[in-house]
């Protein structure tokens, strides 16, 4: 199965952060994003809010650098979460868990976010990708000088440059 979902907005709130008993740093906010249309002429605007985690090292990126308004892309999964009230009432929302992220305010408009800051191609953007911990990285050695093909193994290839295609 596929789960990716792909939002560009304003955070609603300042970062929650948290960290669990291992250590591992937990970010909660909320996101805004916005669709504008046109229904018989007349324009309108859909606004959506979503809660938005990050894990680990991007929810201390968050912390430090994001504020309420800042404007964001996040990549990452839908999360279905489910549980008890204090009223003993089932409860359940769907999240995001924010695998990456990318600042799209610069450095000057961080201070002062605005609603409607328009995204320019060469603006400065800072972006922050989660690592992926499914995958542990694999150990690299250095082959040793008996496991090196030597010079004189190792054929020559005549090619004509004419016959390459770039």
């Amino acid at each position: 199965m596929y789960n990716k979902v792909i939002l560009v907005g304003n955070l609603t709130r300042d970062i929650e952060l948290r960290y669990s008993q291992g250590g591992m740093g937990i970010a909660n906010t909320g996101l805004a994003t916005s669709r504008k249309f046109t229904v018989n002429g007349e324009k309108r605007e859909e606004v959506c809010f979503v809660d938005i985690t990050f894990f680990a090292r991007s929810a201390e990126v968050a912390n430090q650098y994001l504020r309420k308004g800042s404007k964001i892309l996040v990549e990452g999964r839908l999360n279905f979460d489910q549980w008890v009230d204090q009223s003993g009432q089932k409860r359940s929302k769907h999240s995001v868990v924010v695998e990456t992220m990318q600042m799209l305010d610069s450095k000057n408009s961080a201070a002062a976010p605005s609603d409607d800051y328009p995204i320019q191609q060469n603006q400065p953007t800072q972006s922050y990708q989660q690592p992926s911990y499914q995958q542990q990285p694999q150990s690299y050695k250095k082959p040793s000088a008996q496991q090196m093909p030597s010079s004189s193994s190792i054929p020559e290839i005549d090619i004509d440059e004419d016959e390459i295609p770039f």
